[in-house]
């Protein structure tokens, strides 16, 4: 049915009216809404990192990112929840063969949300741990059957090491606690574990998930898709994001512009030259942002399709890149927003809500440029990486 990864855009582009109409409702309900959920998974494109093995697409990245981005000129926070669903197959895909046949032998189009910070405390026991924990910004969590939680694991000899194990729902709750301002409809509620068991195959070391050691990490030789670090693509989604945010507002600026009065004076806002040049700039801006990322994305793709691992260096720019192009992005969207009017401010308008979810989209740690500034610094001056900087 998902063969054919080519038409994904178009049958993404088909249901856009509808998630755009939804987007108040995904704010007013705090969460995305089931009914964008299924029309998505209606296009196969949350299937775009499974392995083919279980009907997955293997979906190259440049065009599962340009995919996301569209949706979020629709609505950001469904874009934001659904990427994350979706790439968490990436990284679902470098564990055991027999967790996957877990999440997926029985029902293929599973997913899971994840909280990745290192909150889950853990006892070693037979056969794995004991996982108690609170995991805050499970993005989509409402609508996956499984989570991916991060821990600290003792190790005898490397000591604490930075760990992920994968529940399913019926080891944890969730919190309703998402009251944001920013992606208000993400959803990204709290998922509670309290003291269950998780099975060694459940759990992979982020070491061994980041260097293809994993007990998945050799499952798909001929594979395309899984030669690149899983955390380069999960963090991809976030700058995808932010680019369709901005492109709305483009869009948007110019829609109310052009046909925009002065309430004092009966002049055309549109015609005015500090608009045109704010349009113009932050058109360049996004523009810029958008080939900086989809040349990395395409890089990133080169590298998988090559299965050429990429170096230390490559990987502080992937890192690095996402942050840079929001940066951006977010500066394009405050210039448009900043002269659009007391109007713009209301809760209805669509101007506000893309201010806010742009600004959203740079206070993730993985867009958090003061640190991925140092991040690739250090890398350029050939010292090694600060474990401080995650």
């Amino acid at each position: 049915m998902f063969d054919d990864t080519t038409q994904i855009i178009d049958r993404v582009r088909a249901i856009l009216p509808q998630i755009a109409a939804n987007a108040q409702k995904a704010e007013d309900d705090r969460m995305v809404p089931a009914e964008n959920i299924a029309l998505l998974k209606g296009t196969g494109l949350h299937r775009a990192f499974q392995p083919k093995a279980y009907g997955g697409l293997e979906m190259p990245l440049p065009e599962f990112e340009n995919a996301i981005a569209l949706i979020a000129t629709a609505c950001g926070s469904t874009a934001w929840a659904f990427s994350l669903l979706a790439e968490h197959n990436h990284q679902i895909a470098l564990y055991s063969k027999q967790l996957q046949d877990e999440i997926w032998g029985d029902d293929p189009d599973t997913v899971a949300s994840s909280s990745i910070a290192p909150y889950g405390k853990t006892t070693e026991t037979e056969g794995g741990v004991r996982f108690s924990g609170e995991f805050g910004w499970s993005s989509g969590c409402d609508h996956a059957q499984w989570a991916i939680l991060g821990c600290l694991r003792d190790d005898a000899e490397l000591g604490k090491v930075y760990s992920f194990a994968i529940l399913p729902r019926s080891d944890y709750e969730i919190r309703d606690n998402w009251y944001a301002k920013g992606m208000r409809g993400s959803g990204s509620k709290t998922i509670v574990v309290k003291d269950v068991f998780v099975p060694e195959h459940r759990i992979e070391s982020v070491p061994a998930l980041m260097s293809l050691t994993s007990a998945g990490g050799a499952l798909y030789p001929d594979s395309k898709t899984y030669h690149v670090p899983f955390i380069y693509v999960f963090a991809s989604c976030f700058s995808a994001v932010s680019l369709g945010i901005a492109e709305r507002m483009l869009a948007l600026y110019t829609e109310r512009t052009q046909g925009r009065v002065r309430a004092y004076t009966g002049a055309k806002v549109g015609q005015s030259v500090p608009a045109c040049m704010r349009l113009a700039e932050s058109t360049h801006q996004v523009a810029a942002g958008r080939a900086f990322l989809e040349k990395t994305w395409d890089d990133m793709r080169s590298h998988a399709e090559s299965r050429v691992f990429p170096d230390p260096q490559k990987m502080a720019f992937w890192r690095t890149n996402q942050a840079y192009a929001v940066k951006m992005f977010v500066a394009a969207v405050d210039r448009l927003f900043e002269a659009s009017g007391g109007s713009a401010w209301f809760d209805e308008a669509e101007a506000q809500r893309l201010f806010r979810d742009s600004h959203m989209t740079a206070a993730h740690a993985y867009t958090d440029y003061d640190i991925c500034a140092q991040i690739l610094g250090r890398a350029l001056m050939g010292l090694d990486p600060d474990p401080s900087l995650f």
